[in-house]
């Protein structure tokens, strides 16, 4: 209520009552107020009951929900269910105009705030979580892999000559079509074993860029967050190669925000090299639902040219669930989750490491991977038969185990007409067969150890059977 509707109340309950709601009503508007002064993520989260009150102001901006509306075109934000429309906190809008995503609506200026809001809030936790140099970013409707294919398609116009992407593999389906829904040819660069770590061969991308010809090539694309035992790039020295034949460089981020040692590299790259965009996930970053991307960058007049190659209006959902989710957590609890992460990394890779001891297998030494650990199933390994391998995935999956993958070797898949061999490993001929576990943002102590546990009697189910199916106790 304004002050003239409290007024108003005093006449018909006690003044002094009036007032205490009134100093309370006060209270929530000043971090209303706070957060359009600032357009920062609040160190302190916001109650459910301020979230909502603020989401409740801005619906009532938009023009579906002004009382007497007379809509008579085709886009007029009408919904036919109730709980869809409460789903949406009657947002119905969504974001941007037809030719720009990042545009003011002018049916819904309660919508195009809280989408201005979103990217202001979102890129200030890209700089609080490492990259500090982030000159601009905005949220996509989009999952990583298609905010990537935006990112190349924006190039296009920059690089008409251009033919080819050059890529450190990586085996995960998305960001490889990613490049092929683009309209372009992935050269694929193998890694280098290092230990047990897979590694960029910055000299064979050198290579490849001088036998394609600088001209011919779009972008390098690097990756940081990853499966080991693969490692994040060398984002500084491809990035430094990028910068010495004036080749773009994008950066697959997909979980990478929870990760301080993935956003280092980003911002070093950007400090002694060249990064044009780094893509990041929001469910994998967030813990909201899939469907969302952050596309963020250095140079804010490129990033704004990606925003509008987006073809017309796109849902407001994404930007709504992250703004939601970090106006609750605050800039405080999201360090939190992040804090809380590394602790459960070192808790997964020491109950890891005792795991295999007792089975005679090994973690695999990947240091320079913050996120992923791999271990070691030499002792699943038959005579060229990847049978057990293969059969403790099913059985941790049945075994409501989700997340671990199974790796066996010598897999092969085609896509967009290359053949990756030993699919899954990152690697042509990687040595061992592994399985890989996450300590991601938001794994509790509790899933660490009741999926060692899990694993576990699996490990001896199958040992006990020589490889055949688990026993009754698992």
């Amino acid at each position: 209520m304004n002050p003239e509707n409290f007024s108003l109340s005093e006449r018909i309950v006690s003044p002094s009552y009036v007032r205490q709601g009134s100093q309370a009503r006060r209270g929530h508007e000043q971090l209303i107020r706070q957060l359009l002064e600032q357009g920062k993520c609040p160190e302190k989260g916001w109650s459910e009951s301020t979230v909502e009150l603020f989401l409740n102001e801005l619906a009532l901006m938009d023009s579906n929900n002004f009382l007497g509306n007379c809509g008579v075109g085709e886009r007029e934000g009408r919904v036919a269910s109730s709980l869809v429309a409460r789903r949406h906190y009657r947002l119905i809008h969504g974001i941007g105009r037809s030719g720009d995503i990042a545009a003011v609506q002018p049916k819904a200026a309660g919508s195009s705030l809280l989408n201005k809001l979103t990217n202001s809030v979102v890129l200030d936790v890209l700089r609080l979580s490492g990259v500090r140099g982030a000159a601009s970013c905005f949220v996509v409707p989009m999952a990583t892999g298609m905010s990537l294919s935006l990112c190349f398609l924006t190039l296009r116009h920059r690089r008409p000559r251009a033919r080819y992407i050059v890529w450190p593999r990586i085996d995960q389906k998305s960001c490889f079509k990613a490049m092929v829904t683009a309209g372009y040819e992935p050269v694929v660069v193998e890694n280098v074993l290092e230990g047990d770590e897979l590694r960029t061969d910055v000299a064979a991308v050198e290579r490849q860029i001088q036998a394609l010809g600088a001209e011919s090539v779009l972008c390098v694309h690097s990756t940081t967050s990853c499966f080991a035992p693969r490692v994040p790039d060398r984002i500084e020295e491809l990035a430094t190669l990028c910068a010495k034949y004036d080749i773009p460089h994008i950066v697959n981020n997909a979980y990478g925000v929870q990760s301080s040692k993935c956003m280092h590299l980003i911002q070093q790259g950007a400090r002694v090299g060249r990064v044009d965009a780094f893509v990041q996930s929001l469910d994998k970053n967030f813990m909201v639902p899939v469907g969302g991307a952050i596309i963020a960058g250095f140079d804010e007049a490129f990033i704004q040219e990606i925003s509008q190659m987006y073809p017309g209006r796109a849902s407001a959902s994404p930007s709504l669930d992250v703004l939601i989710t970090l106006l609750g957590l605050g800039a405080g609890g999201y360090k939190r989750l992040l804090a809380e992460r590394k602790e459960m990394y070192s808790f997964l890779s020491q109950e890891l490491g005792s795991l295999a001891a007792a089975h005679g297998e090994r973690v695999l030494h990947t240091p320079h991977n913050p996120i992923s650990l791999a271990m070691s199933l030499d002792g699943l390994r038959g005579d060229g038969d990847n049978k057990a391998v293969t059969q403790l995935g099913s059985m941790l999956f049945t075994r409501q185990v989700s997340g671990a993958r199974v790796i066996p070797l010598g897999k092969e898949q085609t896509l967009g007409g290359h053949t990756f061999r030993g699919f899954m490993s990152h690697s042509e001929a990687y040595p061992v067969p592994y399985l890989n576990a996450a300590a991601a943002v938001g794994v509790t102590r509790d899933d660490v150890v009741l999926c060692v546990k899990r694993l576990d009697r699996c490990l001896k189910a199958l040992r006990k059977e020589g490889g055949g199916p688990g026993g009754p106790d698992v």
